[in-house]
């Protein structure tokens, strides 16, 4: 199932693709499935199986896809809907692994019902004068901005609420950033990414050649382990299962922080997952065939 309605529809477009020519050369009996396009009652109609959500986004990664097909009695891939709902919700998860101890920046809140612009300088203030502006529920760095003044950042919050009506407003971190897969209980090698503009953003993930991914990350050994434990605690802790991916910052002093969980991450032939699972020995084909086979857990 790929496609869906969200503002990350192109990327969901090229990771399906990928998924389902990787099924079918393995001889899976699989078939595209857009319900921008499609009622999901022809699910049942055309007497599907089960489904592999390879949606990003609202409609697919929020929660609400899989209730839907939890009552259609459909085994789907990945997390269930309470893991989906809480990993979609940038603040949310936050406040799961700040209450839990598990390492995650400083932040605000900002509620478009309430938002006062004669906050921005305090705001600022308290967050060390450098952060990063995200819409609440929204993937692939949409809306999202980087910041160093007042100003900046009522224009960002702003922008932000184009696309929810809660933001999140996060200390930045200097240092590198990290990605950790999982799959099937298991850590993948972590991955570093660098790029050349203000941060990962949409355009350095999907537009240019610019970005560099370093897999083997260069941890050592100990390190790698660490990263490992903390990305398998945290998709714990927010009720993520099956497969994903979870985001870190690193900074200066080494130590690591919780950015978000991705409980249905970019599939194409680029993308992180894919990569870590190529390092891990896995085939594209093979790693779609394990996220398949994510089907049989209990939700």
């Amino acid at each position: 199932m790929f496609g869906g309605t969200s503002a990350e529809r192109e990327v969901s477009l090229n990771s399906g693709q990928a998924v389902l020519v990787g099924l079918t050369s393995l001889g899976v009996d699989a078939h595209k499935f857009d319900p921008a396009e499609q009622s999901l009652t022809e699910l049942i109609s055309q007497k599907f199986e089960r489904v592999v959500i390879v949606l990003h986004g609202r409609g697919g990664e929020d929660g609400s896809l899989q209730g839907a097909l939890q009552q259609l009695n459909l085994p789907y891939t990945g997390t269930g809907v309470l893991g989906s709902a809480l990993c979609m919700d940038k603040i949310r998860s936050k406040q799961v692994w700040q209450s839990l101890g598990l390492p995650t920046a400083n932040y605000k809140i900002a509620d478009k019902r309430s938002f006062d612009a004669g906050s921005c300088k305090a705001i600022m203030a308290s967050l060390g004068d450098e952060v990063m502006v995200k819409p609440a529920q929204e993937g692939s760095s949409i809306g999202m901005a980087r910041v160093n003044s007042a100003l900046q950042l009522e224009t960002a919050v702003q922008n932000a609420f184009k696309y929810d009506n809660k933001v999140l407003i996060e200390q930045f971190v200097h240092g590198s950033e990290y990605t950790v897969s999982i799959l099937n209980g298991q850590a993948l090698p972590s991955i570093s990414m660098s790029t050349p503009r203000d941060f990962y953003d949409y355009a350095a993930k999907y537009q240019t050649d610019s970005t560099v991914y370093t897999c083997p990350s260069g941890l050592t050994a100990d390190e790698e382990s660490q990263l490992a434990e903390l990305a398998l605690e945290a998709f714990d802790a927010v009720a993520g299962s099956g497969w994903g991916r979870v985001d870190f910052m690193r900074d200066q002093l080494g130590r690591f922080y919780l950015l978000e969980a991705n409980t249905a991450p970019g599939m194409t032939e680029k993308s992180l997952v894919p990569l870590a699972a190529k390092q891990a020995g896995l085939s594209f084909a093979e790693l779609s065939l394990a996220v398949l086979a994510t089907t049989d857990l209990v939700k």
